[in-house]
């Protein structure tokens, strides 16, 4: 769903829960999958301050009539070519540059094609190959000098609750930090003179699907994380165990069931008993200050997949750290709930 403002400089803010819109909910930030039945509305917010102009409220109701565990959205990465192709720049835009993205990361993230030093487009930090699997690959072009990717969806699509599952095999090496995860929309909205309640990270909402450092432990895992306000570093994190003679640097199915109320990890088939590993709600913030569960708010939510390099949870890499190393993902699905 794409919604656009008749009035130039107006700002959208809208409800998808039949509400009536206040200039306080959810701006409208980027497109968003529409794939359940809902009533839209939106209205249009001018002006600052006391001087807010408040349009008159649009509606819109959708009966999908979609059945649960319906395929409603995909990147499948498809490349019908034989030499590497650009991810959908309809789905996908990059963080870029060594700004340390508030982890104290040493990599410079590259976007496709970049010729900004350090990054190289001979020796590319993104691409979809033709094999149909998206490479993102960490890269030392020169002593202390590391190149990276981090792909996120942000302004382009973003979603609220169904079914993401994602394949992947990632890294595993000392100063390898592969992840893919999801930020509400409202991390961009903070400082808006029309919407003064809005925030940043961490009160948009942090999702942590896939989220593993280091070299493979024994057994090898992957952490399963929720971020809030009042919930940040090391309060909500579940790990999930491999079974003997596995590791995330093998392909794997990693999964988040996103409801009202609940967000809910697995990995590979969650038919299999210890499988789906944890479950968020409301109630796991009680006896944590000042917590605010986010992710029913009405805003949607963007994806990002990287591959950080360094940084304060995994250290800087060391000597046996092999470069270059890559992290494939295979394709990104969502379903109906």
């Amino acid at each position: 769903m794409s919604l656009t403002p008749t009035t130039q400089g107006s700002l959208i803010h809208y409800t998808v829960d039949g509400s009536t819109p206040t200039p306080t909910s959810p701006q409208y930030l980027a497109p968003f999958l529409v794939a359940s039945n809902l009533t839209l509305k939106a209205m249009a917010v001018g002006g600052s301050g006391s001087a807010l102009t408040l349009s008159t409220v649009t509606s819109m109701t959708f009966s999908a009539n979609i059945p649960p565990g319906t395929l409603v959205w995909s990147d499948e990465f498809t490349n019908n070519s034989t030499t590497n192709a650009q991810p959908d720049p309809t789905i996908w835009t990059y963080d870029t540059g060594n700004s340390g993205f508030g982890n104290n990361e040493l990599e410079d993230y590259c976007a496709w094609n970049s010729s900004i030093s350090p990054c190289d487009p001979a020796n590319p930090n993104v691409y979809v190959g033709a094999d149909g699997y998206l490479h993102i690959w960490a890269r030392s072009p020169a002593a202390n000098t590391f190149t990276s990717a981090r792909l996120k969806s942000q302004g382009l699509f973003s979603f609220e609750y169904g079914r993401l599952e994602f394949s992947a095999m990632v890294p595993e090496a000392q100063g390898f930090w592969p992840a893919v995860w999801l930020l509400g929309n409202n991390i961009s909205t903070i400082g808006s003179d029309i919407d003064p309640w809005a925030v940043n990270w961490p009160a948009c909402g942090e999702m942590d699907v896939l989220e593993r450092v280091g070299a493979a432990g024994s057994p090898d895992g992957n952490a399963g994380s929720i971020h809030g306000t009042g919930f940040t570093v090391g309060k909500l994190g579940t790990w999930y165990f491999f079974p003997a003679g596995e590791t995330a640097a093998q392909w794997h199915t990693y999964g988040m069931i996103w409801k009202p109320g609940s967000v809910t990890y697995y990995i590979d088939d969650p038919s299999i008993p210890g499988n789906t590993y944890v479950t968020y709600t409301p109630a796991s913030l009680n006896g944590l200050s000042g917590a605010v569960w986010p992710f029913d708010a009405g805003q949607s939510n963007f994806l990002i997949i990287n591959l950080a390099i360094g940084g304060s949870w995994p250290g800087p890499p060391g000597s046996s750290t092999p470069f270059p190393s890559e992290m494939l993902v295979d394709y990104v699905r969502i379903y109906t709930n």
